[in-house]
């Protein structure tokens, strides 16, 4: 045996003995076989449609021709329905990418999900901030409101009051002075009558010597408008005269009404209450 017999009979030997070339040898003979088995079917097949077709175009009389072209066609429709079965088979692989993809939104939606939660809590939030900032306005007009009332029921109860101490309080030492601080705090109805009656009331309180101390111990508003109002008054004076009083009590039940002259508020009526 010669040097380069040796030579590739080890080589050969090596290359059998390689467990990897040996498995792909055997899948490529299996290849090979299952290959040559299907050649060897499909010609089966294709003798045995021939044979029948022979067979029915002797028993009909149909050329030879026509059995090669129906032969050529079904060869065709074997293509077409491998054409077939492989477009099948893409849109299955289509189908389950858009089932992946499918089942891949719900992971994409759980940030929406979360994103449009935010935004209804923050929508929230802010009308409850408008609500409460409504109620808190709608609170302090209120506020207002009564403390605006209050206040101008307070400057209507005091004319009232400086009224009937003025009207309770007098001394005939200074009687003119007494009867004109009556007329600066009264206007309307009731001023007119008094001022017809001043003088004479100037006199009656100088001859029987009066003095006389008022004292306004309760009020309560009756009624009130923008402009007017109407007080109940409960006071005492106290009365020494000639006659011989000597501060006797007086008791005064007064219903004043007050109405605003000029930006001031002074007595327009006084009716005595029994």
């Amino acid at each position: 045996m010669t040097p380069k017999s040796a030579m590739a009979d080890e080589l050969a030997h090596a290359l059998n003995d390689d467990p990897a070339i040996l498995a792909e040898e055997a899948e490529a003979e299996a290849e090979a076989a299952e290959a040559a088995a299907e050649a060897a079917r499909a010609r089966a097949r294709a003798i045995r449609l021939r044979r029948q077709a022979q067979e029915t175009a002797v028993a009909d009389d149909v050329p030879v021709g026509a059995i090669e072209t129906a032969d050529a066609e079904e060869g065709d429709a074997e293509e077409s329905d491998a054409e077939t079965r492989d477009a099948e088979t893409r849109d299955a692989e289509t189908d389950g990418d858009a089932e992946l993809v499918a089942d891949a939104e719900p992971s994409d939606e759980l940030p929406r999900r979360r994103s449009l939660r935010r935004v209804l809590a923050a929508g929230f939030v802010a009308l409850l901030i408008l609500a409460l900032l409504g109620i808190s306005a709608a609170i302090i007009w209120h506020h207002s409101g009564v403390e605006a009332n209050r206040q101008r029921a307070d400057e209507f109860t005091a004319a009232a009051r400086l009224g009937v101490v003025n009207m309770t309080s007098l001394d005939f030492n200074n009687a003119k002075e007494g009867v004109q601080r009556i007329l600066d705090s009264s206007t309307g109805e009731f001023k007119a009558d008094f001022s017809s009656r001043a003088t004479d009331f100037v006199k009656v309180v100088q001859e029987s010597k009066v003095v006389t101390k008022g004292t306004v111990n309760l009020t309560a508003m009756q009624s009130m408008s923008e402009d007017s109002a109407v007080v109940l008054v409960a006071a005492t004076s106290e009365v020494t005269n000639s006659a011989g009083a000597k501060n006797d009590p007086r008791a005064w039940r007064l219903k004043v009404t007050v109405n605003r002259d000029g930006g001031v508020l002074k007595m327009a009526k006084v009716e005595f209450v029994p």
